[in-house]
């Protein structure tokens, strides 16, 4: 069969493709999954003042750990991503998730900083093909119809698996300490490598497969001067979403425990205030871009995002820091209900999951530097002030999307 009969033949089972069982299956897998990565992260949000008491460590110090680990994330992005491609998603999948629960296991056990951070890498390289590789495979598996929706889903697990960092990080550290927050964060991940086991490699993935030889297909992000421009522009947006979201989630509990004197506990009212604000934002947003179209979606949640951080920063009244924290969270990470859908429309089969790993990842390794540069910052100014900037970069994504990406509502994947 030629490469266009193969695609013929992909378009059209995915256009006849029925929501059932295996489409619902593969949605929890992926929630699963991407939950393991709010949970890792959040937990150590919510834990670092008693690391920084416990190692006697500064704020940039501090900061560094949440970067070392999201370099972690973006280099094991990168290659399982690419592995996806060549060896199948659901197998890589499970590796992925099997590495990320040893590591963050062993964080509980590091006697001293240094052995913690190495621990805290080696959970990331894990952690670091969840994404990608989960909406490749829901994207794949679901009708054009409802693409952005069934990420949106997925994205939705982020935030699941930041309620379980909460409830974690309340119920064990006050008893354990933070070692037995990271001890008790293991227990998820065999959840997650449970989802997954029997699961089946999507058809389109097994189609490409007989057609063509595995290989590795990195090329395909700038095989042309408009696609290439189209990645440069989908790394800009993935850079910002990341920059933005883990500079405000990393340092906000933190924020709220030195500027208005909160307890871990307290910070639960501030994140779960966010959460919701955030889980209705993705949801919204998935429907919004199926209905709508993906640029007008994206640059009206961009601009809204840059207002309501300016705006939320000025607060120094920590109940209304509370009160609208939703508002934050559903502007700031509504966004996250398209990613999957956006980075899967741009690229063919066989570079798919490198695509949405490389970019999203490549995302994060900017991003991966907020918690350190506003640890930085912070040394010599208050953490409202600097958070409050963050509003500046988000025109630059607005500025990007309207003139890199272009619209891939309804689009076939081939």
């Amino acid at each position: 069969m030629s490469e266009l009969g193969a695609e013929s033949k992909i378009n059209l089972s995915q256009e006849n493709v029925k929501i059932g069982k295996y489409q619902h299956q593969t949605v929890w897998a992926a929630s699963i999954g991407y939950a393991m990565d709010g949970l890792d992260m959040m937990m150590l949000a919510f834990v670092l003042p008693l690391i920084i008491a416990y190692f006697g460590i500064n704020s940039a110090q501090a900061g560094s750990i949440s970067t070392i680990t999201l370099l972690g994330v973006v280099l094991g992005g990168y290659i399982f991503g690419v592995m996806a491609d060549v060896y199948g998603r659901v197998r890589v999948f499970t590796w992925t998730i099997l590495i990320f629960s040893l590591f963050t296991g062993l964080c509980a056990f590091a006697p001293n900083l240094s052995t913690f951070n190495v621990f805290r890498f080696l959970s990331g390289l894990g952690l670091g093909g969840e994404f990608g590789i989960g909406m490749t495979l829901v994207t794949e598996s679901w009708p054009k119809k409802y693409r952005t929706r069934a990420t949106s889903y997925v994205a939705v697990g982020y935030q699941v698996g930041t309620v379980l960092a909460t409830l974690t990080a309340a119920l064990i550290a006050p008893h354990f300490g933070w070692r037995g927050v990271f001890l008790v964060g293991v227990i998820p991940a065999i959840l997650a490598w449970w989802s997954r086991r029997h699961l089946e490699e999507p058809e389109m993935w097994k189609t490409i497969k007989k057609e063509k030889k595995n290989k590795i297909s990195i090329s395909e992000l700038f095989h042309s001067p408009k696609i290439t421009a189209t990645t440069l522009g989908l790394i800009v947006i993935c850079s910002v979403q990341n920059f933005g979201y883990y500079g405000i989630m990393s340092w906000m509990p933190t924020m709220l425990a030195k500027q208005h004197n909160y307890t871990i506990s307290g910070t639960t009212y501030w994140t779960i205030s966010t959460i919701i604000g955030m889980v209705v934002g993705i949801i919204l947003f998935g429907w919004l871009a199926d209905r709508w179209g993906r640029k007008p979606t994206y640059i009206t949640f961009q601009i809204c995002a840059a207002l309501i951080i300016w705006i939320y920063f000025q607060i120094s009244n920590p109940t209304l820091l509370v009160i609208l924290g939703s508002v934050l969270g559903f502007f700031v990470n509504g966004m996250m209900g398209g990613y999957g859908a956006l980075l899967a429309e741009h690229y063919r089969t066989e570079a798919r999951s490198t695509a949405e790993n490389i970019i999203f990842n490549t995302g994060r390794f900017v991003g991966g530097f907020a918690p350190l540069i506003i640890g930085v910052f912070a040394l010599n100014s208050s953490l409202s002030v600097v958070l409050g900037f963050l509003s500046l970069i988000y025109g630059l994504a607005a500025a990007s999307m309207l003139f890199l990406v272009p619209e891939t509502k309804g689009k076939e994947l081939a």
